[in-house]
């Protein structure tokens, strides 16, 4: 669906200015999925971004012609879905304060909706493409472009503020949770812990997470949300006809 763009290591991070060439952490644990409880999902749902904010979750979807926000209950249908015009191909989605903003693939344009009532507020132009996008405790937005690179954004403007290299391309759907960034690696079923200098402190194995027959109708694994006051998270993917509530468990040795 995509190209990774090629990008250099070394990166400026943050306000800094500082250069960095980001490794593996010191201690990179290895982590597998232990599924908790398996939810509905629409299985005609191109997932592209997936948040849970308080009991509603957000998703994003692509496709030209077909690329949403899909607003509603956990574990239930969406209550509203808002399309997005052709040819925009929607991406990666975050909540911030009382904004919910969606990236798009190609077109180079980020939509800001109002929380509460889901009306377009404004656009804004960004270079490049888009993929994920989450936003940090610190405030910051944090982005991807399916390179070994993320982008940090300022909320307000979606202004580039800084950026950061990691030794692992490919980034795709994002995930802030406190200063680390989880990101699923596109077109594999790993998903990286990063930490906020670049450097990968975790690797977690979710594959398995559907059935032979479920997986041959599916696309790949695209879709991670942290559950709000715990330790597990919601994962899902494109066309997954089930969402998974799990927690990440370190791998026996």
């Amino acid at each position: 669906m995509r190209t990774p763009v090629a990008t250099a290591l070394a990166l400026t991070i943050g306000l800094t200015g500082c250069a960095a060439n980001s490794t593996e952490g010191p201690v990179t644990e290895q982590l597998r999925v232990e599924v908790l409880e398996t939810l509905p999902h629409d299985a005609g749902a191109f997932t592209q971004g997936l948040e849970l904010d308080g009991g509603t979750l957000y998703e994003g979807t692509g496709l030209v012609g077909k690329s949403a926000l899909r607003v509603g209950p956990l574990g239930q249908p969406p209550v509203t879905e808002i399309p997005l015009p052709s040819p925009l191909f929607g991406e990666g989605i975050t909540v911030t304060g009382d904004s919910v903003w969606q990236l798009t693939w190609q077109n180079q344009t980020a939509i800001e909706y109002d929380k509460a009532t889901l009306t377009e507020r404004r656009r804004v132009s960004y270079e490049g493409e888009g993929w994920g996008i989450c936003q940090q405790d610190s405030g910051r937005l944090v982005t991807s472009d399916g390179s070994a690179e993320l982008t940090f954004r300022d909320p307000a403007t979606f202004a580039e503020t800084g950026s950061v290299g990691v030794q692992r391309d490919k980034l795709n759907e994002l995930e802030c949770v406190g200063d680390s960034v989880y990101a699923n690696v596109w077109q594999t079923d790993e998903i990286l812990r990063i930490g906020p200098d670049g450097a990968i402190t975790g690797h977690i194995d979710a594959s398995g997470l559907l059935s032979a027959p479920e997986a041959g109708g599916a696309d790949v694994l695209n879709g991670i949300a942290a559950v709000p006051g715990t330790d597990e998270f919601l994962l899902t993917g494109k066309l997954w006809p089930k969402m998974f509530r799990v927690k990440f468990v370190p791998t026996a040795p």
